[in-house]
């Protein structure tokens, strides 16, 4: 694919584990690149610096180099200087110019980086790479994450691989996570940002967890154009089932969760307040804690769809629990409570509200809320 990759310990994290990745051309020359990025106005060092490198060479970019273990964000003046230090040393490492290397780091806000940790692991983890190295980079960007998230797709002509790491403050404009897409197909830095915002749009941004949304949140693709141009719809699709996979993933990562959750809203008005509705329900707490407690308990779903703001007719809508009705006509409907505590034992739900007003549909993923939650976050700063 035109990619190499590495993950070493740095020594960022005291458990051993990964803490400094990288990814980049096999050349070091730069290809396409595109990122979406946070909409947090509190954005860490290392976003401002790369929006600034990817404004500076018009979509092109060399390399990522990424730390896990402190997310340099709300450091002042010198966590940006060590965010763009370290786009120096890995750019004298690789032999290419500082703006073509862009930069991430994830976990704590406001812990100051160290950066002599980092300084001396960057000149070993561009020496460890190799086009067998995704599976380490992959490591070495997870925080919380239990589970390392990859995926790879074949096109016709091109293939797409990617990863992301993230398990918690997943809420649109994405959060808390990082992913990393690279393709051998050629397409311009244009195109591809626009491509990359679309397969983003619908599924990160259609993610959510607690509700909260960080100061990290980075996707970043990188093509390298070896195999040529791809079909434009192709790529696209191709784009949007790998991003839609790690959202996927991390949603069944998610910290301290035990059910994966798929909220549909049809029926709406419009697509809009579709996805607004079903936005609303993802987050309620109330509702999390039934899906927690293994309970089909339509009227908190109902509830929150009521006071989401939205068209609403409370006498048409129908609720259903993967294909079971729950409520319907606005009333409670007799179900087989058997037959729902057995969907329950899944990891994956899906609950569907047809509000009976229109064509809009909208799709939302999250997760439920138990103890596992409280005890992951309750000491976090």
């Amino acid at each position: 694919m035109g990619f190499v990759a590495a993950g070493i310990h740095a020594g960022l994290k005291d458990s051993g584990d990964l803490d400094l990745s990288l990814v980049a051309t096999t050349d070091a020359r730069p290809v396409s690149a595109a990122a979406v990025f946070t909409s947090n106005k509190l954005a860490a060092a290392p976003v401002q610096v790369s929006r600034a490198h990817l404004a500076a060479t018009a979509g092109r970019a060399a390399a990522i180099i990424v730390n896990s273990g402190n997310a340099n964000a709300a450091n002042g003046v010198a966590g940006y200087n060590h965010a763009e230090q370290m786009c120096v040393l890995t750019a004298a490492e690789l032999g290419c110019p500082p703006e073509e290397v862009l930069v991430c780091s994830t976990g704590l806000i406001g812990i100051p980086m160290p950066f002599e940790t980092v300084e001396a692991g960057i000149p070993q983890v561009v020496a460890a790479r190799s086009n067998l190295g995704g599976t380490e980079a992959a490591g070495g960007i997870m925080t919380t994450d239990s589970v390392r998230k990859e995926v790879i797709h074949q096109g016709s002509t091109f293939k797409v691989g990617a990863m992301a790491k993230g398990a918690g403050m997943l809420q649109p404009n994405m959060a808390t996570m990082l992913a990393f897409l690279t393709t051998d197909a050629a397409v311009e830095p244009t195109d591809l940002h626009v491509m990359l915002r679309q397969a983003v749009d619908r599924s990160f941004n259609r993610l959510t967890i607690d509700g909260a949304q960080s100061t990290n949140d980075t996707v970043i693709a990188l093509a390298s154009g070896e195999t040529g141009p791809a079909d434009p719809t192709e790529l696209q699709d191709a784009l949007d089932a790998v991003c839609h996979d790690l959202a996927m993933q991390m949603a069944d990562d998610a910290e301290g969760s035990t059910k994966t959750v798929i909220i549909r809203v049809e029926g709406a008005a419009d697509d809009l307040q579709a996805l607004h509705a079903a936005r609303c329900v993802a987050n309620n707490q109330l509702a999390k804690c039934s899906w927690y407690g293994k309970n089909a308990y339509w009227g908190r779903v109902a509830a929150e769809v009521g006071a989401s703001g939205i068209d609403f007719d409370p006498d048409r809508f129908v609720i259903s629990y993967g294909g079971t009705v729950t409520a319907s006509g606005g009333v409670a409907v007799d179900f087989d409570e058997a037959k729902m505590a057995e969907y329950f034992e899944n990891r994956r739900i899906a609950i569907t509200v047809d509000l009976g007003l229109g064509e809009g549909t909208g799709e939302i993923i999250t997760v439920d809320l138990g103890h596992g939650y409280v005890d992951e976050n309750m000491g976090k700063s």
